[in-house]
Formats: structure tokens, C-alpha cells, sequence
């Protein structure tokens, strides 16, 4: 029985993708809560204000930082959803542990805007996003490796080459900006940010076939 269960667990996509979603939903509400509104007897003035509001500076940064994050996690994880016709029960279990390193999310941005000027803070912040696109990288592989793709041929050669290239030079990236911590924190955050924009947007995207549909995955 129990080798006949796990033949049978966690078959229904439908299922993890609704608590995906979900999920995402919830970890991107906590992110905002992180910033209070400056409530003190002392604010009599616009300058007072003023200088209320710019101890947030950090934790508005940080905030844009994990939102564009989830952002792309979550298209990447979508765009996975959209080859996948299969799953199992190992497959199931790959994505839940994504979605722990999801909510995860939410605390490492808080530590980071509370503690901006330590490179630890980078470093923890960083490990985050890197197990996300690990993760994120296993769950293809392992889909693409029991043929749960429903591509053939050379679309699907050209699809996963695609999605893991993304994944690889995308946390290739985020690597090397958690190491300009070494030079300037706000340089480190700064240029995981451009990397984000630029996945988001595309800015510097080469040509793309028109026999090869765009892959919008992290």
C-alpha cells in the first residue's frame, strides 16, 4: 500500500498551482506591512515629517527589491506551469519546498531593511534568492527528465535550454551583487535591482525566433 500511494500522490497540477497563487498573494501582502506609517506627538511640522519618513528610505527599498523578487519568481514558476502536463508526488513536494523559501521571503527583506548596513543581512537576503532559483531549476529538470513537458522535439530542446540558461545566468547575477557588498551595500541592492528591472522588462533581451515562444521564467 504505502509504494502504491506514493504512485498515486500529488498528480493534480491544478492543486499546487491554486496554492501557489495563493501563497504569492499572501507573502506579497506581508511584504508592505513591513512599513509603518511615522505616528509620533513630536511631528508638528512638515520638516518633522519629513525627517519621520526618511528612516523608511531602507525598508521602501527593500520592499521594491522583494516585490520585483516575487515578481519573477512567480512568472518563472507560471511559465514552468504552462509546459508541465504532469506531476507527481516528488514533483508536488519540489514545489512546496519552493513555496517555503516564499514565505521565507517576507522576514529575510524585514532583517534586511532592519539591518541594511551589514553584509550578513545581504548574505542571508541573497541565500534566499538563491534557494528559490534553485529550486525553481530542480522542479523543471526534474519535470523535463520523466517527460512531464508537453512539448516535443525541438521546441521542447529549445524551451528547456531557455528556462535553464534564465535560471543560471539569473542567479550567476544575483551572485555577483551580493558580492559588491564588499564594495558599497546600496551598490550590492542597487544592481540586484537593474538585474530584476531588466528580467521584468527585458531591456536587454537579444533577439527572439519566431519559431521559440518568449520564456518569461526567473
Amino acid at each position: 500500500m504505502p509504494s502504491y500511494y506514493n504512485r498515486i500522490a500529488g498528480q493534480r497540477i491544478q492543486r499546487i498551482e491554486a496554492i501557489s497563487d495563493g501563497i504569492f498573494a499572501v507573502a506579497l501582502t506581508l511584504l508592505v506591512l513591513d512599513i509603518k506609517v511615522p505616528i509620533s506627538a513630536a511631528i508638528k511640522t512638515e520638516h518633522d515629517l519629513f525627517n519621520a519618513l526618511c528612516p523608511l528610505m531602507p525598508k521602501f527599498l527593500s520592499y521594491f527589491l522583494s516585490f520585483m523578487t516575487m515578481g519573477i519568481l512567480w512568472t518563472g514558476q507560471t511559465t514552468q506551469f504552462n509546459y508541465i502536463e504532469k506531476y507527481d508526488r516528488n514533483l508536488n513536494w519540489i514545489s512546496l519546498f519552493f513555496l517555503l523559501f516564499v514565505t521565507l521571503l517576507p522576514f529575510t527583506t524585514s532583517f534586511l531593511s532592519e539591518h541594511i548596513g551589514f553584509k550578513l543581512s545581504i548574505a542571508i537576503y541573497w541565500l534566499n534568492i538563491l534557494s528559490l532559483g534553485l529550486l525553481l531549476l530542480i522542479h523543471w529538470n526534474y519535470a523535463y527528465r520523466h517527460d512531464y513537458i508537453n512539448l516535443t522535439g525541438e521546441e521542447k530542446i529549445a524551451i528547456n535550454k531557455a528556462v535553464r540558461k534564465r535560471v543560471i545566468i539569473a542567479q550567476s547575477l544575483y551572485a555577483f551583487g551580493a558580492l559588491l557588498c564588499f564594495i558599497n551595500i546600496y551598490l550590492s541592492i542597487g544592481f540586484i535591482i537593474a538585474v530584476q528591472l531588466n528580467y521584468a522588462f527585458a531591456f536587454f533581451s537579444g533577439k527572439t525566433s519566431k519559431q521559440t515562444p518568449v520564456i518569461s521564467s526567473k
